[in-house]
């Protein structure tokens, strides 16, 4: 069965004005259509025709296969993404407030620490939340299509996508401004504890 391209979590235009449903109709129908397209025309006749996308993603890096990995963690990483914003965001709670407590020392230091990640990464990639085995939380960045889904110990729990095709019509060349933005308006942090081990 091929990798379905999924709907938005949200209308098109749920995020104005802070993402705009001329970006989604890029980054969603045009970006992330892409990827799924060019995942299934790799896998169609191999033994991964019918597996679900993480074991695509993690079976190209195992391999070796950069094309194949690239689309289908691109594939990956976007449908994580949508479901990374919410147009009704609300703050961090229980044991997620508890663990951004700990590693960051509140809400406010976990802003300014993510957004010197995601503005400082150079060039296109991903900036991540993710949580340490079942322990601690980590902020990292990763570049072009790399995932924090293949990274060893690390359970990613939200992501905002660095690219410049995801910011350049609404924000031009200003990332910060984005990235503020997804901080404080459109990030969904329930989404992200109901990815808590």
């Amino acid at each position: 069965m091929a990798i379905e391209f999924p709907p938005l979590p949200f209308a098109r235009d749920a995020l104005e004005p802070h993402m705009s449903a001329r970006t989604l109709d890029f980054h969603h129908g045009k970006h992330h259509k892409a990827y799924v397209e060019k995942t299934n025309a790799a896998i169609a006749g191999t033994p991964l025709e019918d597996k679900p996308i993480e074991e695509i993603v993690r079976a190209a890096k195992a391999k070796g296969d950069q094309s194949l990995f690239n689309n289908a963690a691109q594939t990956w990483n976007h449908t994580f993404f949508w479901n990374s914003l919410s147009p009704e965001p609300t703050g961090p709670e229980g044991k997620l407030k508890d663990l951004i407590d700990s590693a960051f020392g509140g809400l406010s230091k976990f802003n300014e620490a993510f957004k010197a990640e995601a503005t400082g990464h150079f060039g296109s990639g991903w900036a991540w939340l993710c949580q340490e085995g079942a322990g601690g939380l980590k902020i990292i960045s990763t570049h072009d299509a790399d995932s924090a889904l293949v990274h060893e110990g690390l359970n990613p729990l939200i992501t905002l996508d660095v690219w410049e095709h995801a910011y350049y019509l609404d924000y031009q060349n200003a990332r910060p401004d984005f990235v503020d933005d997804f901080l404080t308006n459109t990030i969904n942090w329930s989404f992200a504890a109901t990815n808590l081990r």
